[in-house]
């Protein structure tokens, strides 16, 4: 059995066919791909090919990004969609991403009324608990 033949059919889309639906550069799905965010498998030709959810996972990746959450991070978060996400599975996603911007906001909160209060700034970080 040949390797074109070993790939899913629903693995079409070419790294630009991503890049263009998702709004980044062919070199930022690559990136996506190199850090786990999204998967591809090789055509005989040794092309990649995705499927539909990669340009969305990208599209939540960068949102993610916003929040403040590494790629490695989002990768760890994706680790549990399955291959073709429903509305719930991505419901799950943005919980999480939902949690981690007000546990990163109520840190930020903090450090902002630490710095209105006119502490010392050398001494702000060792005042602020924040949580892990």
């Amino acid at each position: 059995m040949s390797i074109a033949a070993q790939i899913p059919s629903r693995f079409t889309l070419t790294v630009k066919d991503v890049a263009t639906t998702a709004g980044v550069a062919p070199s930022a799905v690559r990136f996506y791909e190199q850090h786990g965010v999204i998967t591809a498998h090789r055509t005989a030709g040794d092309q990649r090919r995705f499927d539909e959810s990669a340009a969305c996972r990208i599209k939540v990746a960068k949102v993610a990004q916003r929040v403040g959450l590494t790629v490695r991070e989002i990768a760890d978060v994706f680790v549990t969609l399955p291959d073709d996400p429903e509305p719930q599975d991505w419901q799950r996603v943005a919980a999480v991403l939902i949690d981690e911007a007000e546990t990163r906001t109520a840190a930020l909160q903090a450090y902002l009324d630490e710095m209105l209060s006119g502490a010392r700034l050398c001494e702000i970080d060792n005042r602020i608990e924040v949580p892990d």
